[in-house]
């Protein structure tokens, strides 16, 4: 690489955002990912998600079981340009049963941006995912959504966030107003009021006016009538005894900036978009094997997070997303499938927009390529021209439910595994079977039991089989290791031995008491609580 293409990377790379939102459902997600795109030029229309059929649906829901339920269930990619910023929002599910999908979307980002419910605070389902966050340590950013409602008082969301969560959450911004007296933010940074008017969903019908000064200023006071006084408190207060904004607790995830708006009547959007590009981080080094990959200093590199069929009903193929983390991807070059160690030529490449695809012909650190998969790839797979190395893994979730397939009642019995081979490689659901069974005797586990509804759906529209399944009853799933012998279970009534797909022996347990005397009765066997290889301390010793 010559001293131009480094600068060219480098630029690039400075460039890029690389985001996902989390939230609690019905927080707003879609919404807000709607109206992001409006600014970015990307859509022209935002539409509420709703369950009927006159409804416009979101751009980022694209399954028709999304479109039917009003929920989203897969993971999507939508890309567009703001202010000299490439930036890449990894869309996520919705829905608390398909929270692995969402776990392997926020790998591949570079930063997040929690979106929290004014009335509802902070939600069962966004607590999972900010810990999921916080052990990757990536910033995290929060949009308090629905002031346009009547909600909580923001000092208490403030405190309940740092309560919670145990992070610093500093407002740049204060609310004026609540409700349907929602007026604007005032800017703590810029020192200024912003004041809406006239927004309405689906369109940027927003009128701003700007009123410079402190809030003591007369021209201020005048600005935000009756908010005034309530607004001046709130923010001698934040400046007498809150936390101070810090960059570098902001990247080391332990401060989250804090913004408030209203997705909905776009309130406060446009403001938090212009800040959260400013201080989100461009794409950073990526652990691997070989240490941390520069994204602007190492040839071409990146990893596979997810694996989806099926996105073009007419053509039955199959599209894995990368991420790419370092280098120059270009259409038509090689790289070495890592895990394989054979090369693999990047032909077929589309740039992602939620179902929508289009040919590219290069990509950067921090973009998300869709490559035609054949077969071969499987979610945390490395892709990389020099290879030598591999990116971390990522885990997967310990099933809770487990149903059996009803073999018998299906008439297409090829239909039915080409099926289930490929939804459970995207991540749908975990396909076991019972040794020596083969696909006679086929069990699914999934984190959540919507899984097996969507994968039902799916099955009969995208490969034309009924699926019966019939609920088991256990509850946990661990991979045996180190000193199984399955003679020792082979007539119990508590425990079933299943294989993996990778053929690895799996023991699903009707109750935590049984994986607890199981543990007492063989102290030599190794439990782990997904099939990923054990380092140090992730066997599995507590529940």
């Amino acid at each position: 690489m010559d001293a131009a293409e480094q600068r060219a990377l480098a630029r690039e790379v400075a460039r890029r955002r690389t985001f996902a939102i989390i939230s609690h459902p019905d927080a707003g997600k879609t919404t807000l990912t709607e109206k992001l795109l409006l600014y970015g030029g990307a859509v022209r229309e935002a539409g509420a998600v709703r369950a009927q059929k006159s409804a416009r649906y979101a751009t980022s829901d694209w399954l028709a079981i999304e479109k039917q339920r009003g929920i989203s269930v897969s993971s999507s990619v939508l890309q567009f340009e703001h202010r000299g910023c490439r930036v890449n929002l990894l869309d996520t599910p919705g829905h608390k049963d398909f929270s692995e999908d969402t776990y392997r979307t926020l790998v591949a980002a570079d930063a997040a941006v929690m979106l929290i419910d004014a009335a509802k605070g902070v939600e069962a389902q966004t607590r999972k995912l900010f810990e999921v966050c916080r052990l990757r340590h990536i910033p995290i950013f929060t949009f308090v959504n629905k002031l346009d409602r009547q909600g909580r008082e923001p000092l208490d969301l403030l405190s309940e966030i740092e309560e919670v969560l145990g992070i610093d959450a500093v407002p740049l911004n204060w609310p004026i107003g609540m409700g349907s007296d929602f007026a604007g933010v005032y800017d703590r940074q810029a020192r200024c009021a912003r004041l809406f008017s006239g927004g309405r969903h689906g369109t940027l019908q927003v009128d701003e006016t700007t009123v410079e000064g402190a809030p003591d200023d007369p021209a201020v006071r005048a600005a935000l009538g009756s908010h005034a006084g309530a607004v001046r408190d709130a923010l001698e207060l934040l400046d007498g005894a809150g936390a101070v904004f810090d960059p570098a607790l902001v990247a080391q995830g332990r401060q989250t900036p804090t913004f408030f708006g209203s997705a909905l009547t776009n309130y406060g959007v446009l403001p938090f978009l212009d800040r959260f590009l400013e201080l989100a981080p461009p794409p950073g080094p990526r652990t691997s094997t070989a240490g941390p990959i520069e994204p602007a200093a190492h040839a071409f590199s990146g990893f596979v997070f997810k694996i989806q069929a099926n996105m073009d009903p007419d053509h039955r193929d199959r599209v894995a997303f990368l991420r790419v983390c370092s280098g120059h991807f270009v259409r038509g070059e090689s790289a070495i499938h890592v895990r394989s160690g054979k090369p693999v030529r990047l032909a077929r490449s589309t740039l992602l927009q939620a179902q929508e695809r289009e040919i590219v012909d290069e990509a950067w650190p921090g973009d998300v390529v869709g490559l035609f998969d054949p077969g071969v790839f499987r979610i945390g797979d490395t892709l990389s021209a020099e290879g030598g190395f591999a990116f971390d893994g990522i885990p997967s979730f310990s099933p809770e439910h487990f149903a059996r397939v009803e073999v018998a009642l299906v008439l297409n019995r090829k239909a039915l595994s080409k099926g289930l081979a490929q939804l459970s490689q995207e991540g749908v659901v975990q396909l076991f079977t019972e040794p020596g069974a083969g696909t006679a005797a086929m069990i699914l586990g999934a984190v959540g039991p919507l899984q097996f509804e969507v994968l039902q759906h799916r099955m009969q529209s995208e490969y034309g089989v009924p699926l019966k399944l019939t609920p088991l009853p256990y509850q946990l799933a661990r991979w045996a290791r180190g000193g199984f012998d399955p003679e020792e279970f082979r007539w119990s009534e508590s425990v079933k031995i299943v294989e993996d797909r990778d053929h690895r022996p799996v023991l699903l347990f009707r109750s935590p008491w049984n994986l607890d005397m199981t543990r007492q009765k063989q102290p030599d066997l190794v439990l782990t609580e997904t099939g990923d290889a054990p380092r140090g301390d992730e066997a599995d010793t507590d529940d």
